[in-house]
């Protein structure tokens, strides 16, 4: 009931003073302080960089045998600079088409290729690293896992020697598990991005597994003779007795790729999209704590481990499992962040109300697509735009039906590798991920963006930047990269060494090709660091009251304030200059250009933006 009237009383209120909150020490049911200041950078490693050419994918550990995919014949690893949408000769002789094809390319990005460009992104200004998944599995993606407390084999330095390693264990028994090459790759970089001031967070899969999962392997050849026939959902065992294999089980949104693991204990209804009371089977949830143990602290030490973890398809489980998950990962680091995946209510219109899981006994936070659809459609132009008003709007409800400190602790998430990348989103007028790709709509344009796209885009950074909640990064968006949604967000990293491939425009669609250049884009990268600088050097940017100042038509304001520290943000998003009225009594530095600010007003021209600090 007290928590039920807090949460009323900021929905009367507005943005309520939460500064004391930002100074407590970390309970159990808040999130860590460090987490409202943090800078996160998310990677996805296959696509990230290539370290290590010794290890690159090779067919036998790609290979699916219970789904019968085998790599294609001639296949080889992709050249890093290769023109994203032309396909390889092994490619071409698939037959399929360009999104089929396209899953069986790899690249060779591994954890040595992060540890490479850790300084990088410590010059670029990142604190916190959210690492798409890493234990080993057959997928480009690595969320159809083989191994959940492994490492995948290809990105450590030695694939051969882990897979006789893994094959020495038993997997149900954590007494037996040995730490492979790989692992200890990961671990170096833990404790390197440590000695870098960053922290780290790993993303699973608790609802699914892959089939080549040790646990469905065995179920697979034992039947109901295995004692993991619990532990997935099985439709039909198969019966020796007869010439047909009448083995059937359930995948996770019916993809038999990734079977699910069984829920129990429901008590509500589940349905995709809301939350429900529920758990799942005992004995994968074993496992699955003593892997989590595993990396927050390894042989015991908190000091080597992660530092939280992110939470894929979190509402697929029940929150019984969440709350009990919770528990043990606070009981090994009471420092440890939770964040959890929750997306579509109902696609494309309707998306989850993250209270449920933001109250203190499941997440600290939500990837926070939440605020970034309504910014999106008041900053880019499409055919849903808003105005100021409505984004105010739009935001305080978001706000203000959380937590102060959860709402702090937010990963304010823009794109990931399942959304089209900023430039991309910002270039189309599509409703926010409808149709977001050229299969989907042969109007979709893949190609570099307009001049307008990287202003508009600029003015929506300078709000994500001083904004509340933490700033998420997708890998590459720094460097100018575009692409529509998945497959086309994940082309590998643009780094400024290496000279690309002209890459086609107009892709799949028939016509006269058009090319655009693709290299490692400086202005946008300098855009990135100076917005991260401007947020690290003022801690109200991240821990201070917020207030809505102007919000007519496409005219916007808003300050951020905590003691005598005050800094004002100023967007003019319409056709004709603005003018802004400025607090008497003041002076005021524009900290995008260090100009300072005097009188009482300031002009702003079109698509333009200012961070006005208080010098006095």
């Amino acid at each position: 009931m007290k928590k039920n009237f807090i949460i009323l009383f900021l929905i009367l209120s507005g943005i309520a003073n939460t500064t004391q909150s930002q100074n407590k020490e970390t309970t159990f049911s808040t999130p860590p302080s460090w987490t409202k200041s943090a800078i996160w950078y998310q990677i996805f490693v296959e696509r990230f960089n290539n370290g290590d050419k010794s290890n690159d994918p090779k067919p036998e550990n790609m290979d699916v045998p219970f789904m019968k995919i085998k790599t294609p014949e001639g296949w080889s690893v992709t050249p890093w600079t290769w023109d994203w949408y032309r396909q390889e000769n092994w490619a071409v002789k698939t037959r399929k088409q360009f999104n089929d094809a396209v899953q069986y390319r790899r690249y060779g990005g591994d954890l040595q290729g992060v540890l490479n460009k850790l300084d990088y992104l410590q010059n670029l200004g990142v604190t916190a690293l959210f690492m798409n998944p890493l234990n080993d599995a057959p997928s480009l993606h690595k969320y159809d896992a083989r191994n959940y407390h492994h490492i995948d084999v290809n990105f450590g330095p030695d694939p051969v020697g882990d897979n006789k390693i893994i094959a020495s264990e038993n997997p149900a028994d954590p007494a037996t598990w040995k730490w492979t090459a790989a692992d200890k790759l990961f671990l170096k970089l833990v404790a390197e991005a440590h000695k870098r001031g960053m922290k780290m967070i790993m993303d699973y899969s608790w609802n699914h597994t892959g089939t080549s999962f040790w646990a469905f392997e065995d179920l697979v050849k034992n039947q109901e003779k295995s004692a993991y026939k619990d532990w997935y959902n099985v439709t039909s065992f198969d019966n020796p007795a007869t010439p047909e294999n009448e083995f059937v089980h359930e995948g996770w949104l019916g993809n038999k790729f990734l079977p699910e693991i069984k829920k129990v204990d429901l008590t509500t209804e589940r349905k995709t999209g809301h939350p429900y009371e529920g758990n799942i089977n005992e004995g994968a949830k074993q496992h699955i704590f003593a892997v989590t143990k595993r990396w927050l602290a390894p042989d015991g030490d908190v000091r080597k481990g992660i530092d939280g973890f992110r939470l894929d398809v979190a509402d697929h489980i029940g929150l019984g499992f969440w709350r009990d998950f919770r528990k043990v990962v606070r009981s090994v680091q009471p420092e440890a962040y939770l964040v959890g995946e929750i997306w579509w209510e109902t696609w494309p219109d309707q998306l989850m109300n993250p209270v449920p899981y933001t109250s203190g006994d499941v997440f600290d936070a939500v990837m926070f697509y939440q605020a970034y659809r309504p910014a999106r459609y008041f900053f880019a132009r499409t055919n849903t735009e808003i105005n100021a008003q409505q984004l105010k709007d739009s935001l305080l409800y978001q706000w203000n039906r959380l937590l102060p400190d959860n709402r702090y602790a937010m990963m304010n998430t823009s794109s990931t590798h399942d959304s089209p990348r900023l430039l991309s989103d910002f270039y189309n007028t599509n409703k926010y991920k409808y149709h977001a790709n050229p299969n989907e709509d042969k109007n979709y344009k893949t190609g570099k963006p307009d001049a307008e796209a990287y202003i508009r885009l600029k003015l929506y950074l300078i709000h994500l930047f001083t904004t509340v909640g933490a700033p998420q990064i997708w890998n590459g968006e720094e460097m100018g990269m575009w692409g529509a949604d998945d497959p086309n967000c994940r082309k590998p990293l643009m780094w400024k060494e290496y000279k690309f491939s002209p890459e086609t425009r107009n892709n799949i669609q028939p016509g006269k090709k058009v090319y655009d250049p693709v290299a490692f884009n400086q202005s946008q990268f300098d855009l990135y660091k100076k917005l991260i600088s401007i947020r690290k050097n003022n801690p109200v940017l991240s821990t201070g009251d917020f207030k809505f100042l102007v919000t007519e038509g496409k005219k916007l304001s808003y300050s951020r304030s905590e003691g005598n520290d005050e800094i004002i943000v100023m967007f003019n998003l319409e056709k004709d200059q603005q003018k802004f009225s400025l607090p008497q009594n003041a002076g005021w530095t524009d900290l995008m250009t260090n100009k300072t600010i005097t009188g009482n007003s300031i002009v702003l021209k079109p698509l333009t933006a200012v961070i006005l600090k208080k010098t006095k």
